[in-house]
């Protein structure tokens, strides 16, 4: 090989290693339309919307009775295999069947990734409710243990009951809500966007939570 296709090659490999690994390029998930995007998970499998990162040692994310289901995640999420707008409303309805509650999702995340072990930090914005025992309510930034999370006393999940959640971007400001009240907000001066912060996803710890009706719209 000549000189300096040699070095080409080398330099090509260089910027393509990180850790001395090189990266392999993904696919670019396709953008959700001005118009918008629904699920009613009328279907018997997830299909190709949805990118499952759980296995059967960390939960399982599956379709029943025309519901998504979930239990012992682990922080495995089922991210949605679309990219977001920069200003959204995320709209779905859920309902926890366990005591301790803990609904549970992520926005604005890289669209990949899961825990690996006990400790997971995410990409993204985290929305619980009913965390901790059912005992907070919490927005939090990249790391939902972190000392710069928005937090409240829960208003509690009760077990059964059907909730309509709707999480928002505008500009700087996040919001949450349950049932039309608000449950935490978060004004971000940096805010998570671009690529890597550009997707959505439910996640679950231990709780048994079924999710229906999902709704997002472009603002």
């Amino acid at each position: 090989m000549p000189q300096s296709l040699l070095r080409v090659a080398l330099i090509t490999f260089a910027l393509g290693s990180v850790a001395g690994c090189v990266c392999e390029s993904r696919p670019t998930d396709p953008a959700i339309p001005s118009s918008g995007f629904t699920d009613d998970f009328e279907r018997t499998s997830l299909g190709d919307a949805w990118r499952n990162t759980a296995s059967n040692a960390s939960g399982t994310w599956r379709i029943e009775n025309g519901a998504l289901t979930v239990r012992d995640a682990h922080n495995h999420p089922l991210w949605l295999a679309r990219t977001l707008p920069r200003d959204v409303r995320i709209e779905y309805e859920v309902r926890s069947m366990s005591p301790e509650g803990d609904v549970k999702c992520e926005v604005f995340g890289d669209g990949r990734s899961a825990a690996t072990e006990a400790s997971y930090t995410a990409t993204s914005y985290v929305v619980i409710f009913g965390g901790w025992g059912n005992q907070l309510d919490v927005l939090a930034r990249l790391d939902e243990h972190g000392a710069d999370r928005v937090e409240r006393p829960s208003r509690r999940v009760v077990p059964g009951q059907t909730y309509r959640m709707r999480v928002e971007r505008r500009g700087q400001v996040i919001t949450a809500w349950v049932d039309d009240q608000e449950l935490v907000s978060m004004t971000d001066t940096n805010p998570l966007e671009g690529s890597g912060h550009d997707h959505f996803a439910f996640n679950d710890w231990e709780s048994e939570l079924v999710i229906d009706n999902v709704r997002i719209t472009p603002l």
